[in-house]
């Protein structure tokens, strides 16, 4: 089975993208990094056993001939909860279970950070990017026991999606985790609620 690793906030700017989501749980991100083959940059957010990403493009880095994850080629809203991320144990025959379009096996890392992510061709995931990304550790080194402990908690992400029980079907034989809610909707719609030490917290 599939295990929730991670929660993606997309972003046109960085710095834009974390003081959004800085203002919205009154908390502060840290760590983060660089992305060369996908020329994308992000900052974290430790949630326990999941982490919070703010992502965007780097402006600094050559633009790939390959569209880039999450979409980012074609986000131009302000920063907003666009994705979540599966983790898999093997990744090849998970893939086998998934919607076409889920992705291929890319090797990626960021510095002491190695994983196997799929990442679909056209840089769009199944069912609007309603369908977690999936991706493989390598090693033991994982973001979410590293990043210092923000006190903020993820107690539900809904997924709204006009094909819910299409997305729910897809995703039974995969994974589990009651945090998660898939809701029928007009549109793809995400949405994080969060404990903090602030109170109740949410992310669109």
């Amino acid at each position: 089975m599939l295990a929730f690793d991670h929660i993606a906030m997309s972003s046109v700017d960085l710095a834009e993208g974390v003081a959004a989501v800085e203002a919205a749980l009154g908390l502060r991100l840290s760590g983060g990094g660089e992305h060369p083959l996908m020329a994308t940059h992000n900052r974290l957010m430790g949630l326990g056993d999941l982490y919070l990403e703010v992502i965007a493009p780097n402006p600094t880095a050559p633009r790939p001939t390959w569209p880039r994850w999450f979409d980012l080629d074609n986000f131009s809203s302000q920063t907003r909860l666009t994705n979540w991320v599966a983790g898999s144990k093997n990744l090849m025959a998970d893939l086998a279970l998934c919607p076409n379009g889920t992705g291929v096996p890319m090797s990626l890392q960021r510095g002491d950070y190695r994983w196997q992510m799929a990442v679909p061709a056209d840089g769009k995931l199944p069912f609007d990017g309603a369908f977690p990304a999936l991706i493989e550790w390598q090693g033991t080194l994982h973001p979410a026991h590293a990043l210092p402990d923000s006190g903020a908690r993820l107690t539900r992400l809904e997924i709204a999606h006009p094909k819910a029980e299409a997305l729910k079907a897809a995703l039974s034989p995969l994974f589990h985790d009651p945090r998660v809610v898939i809701l029928q909707g007009p549109a793809k719609a995400m949405r994080a609620t969060f404990t903090t030490p602030h109170g109740i917290r949410v992310l669109e």
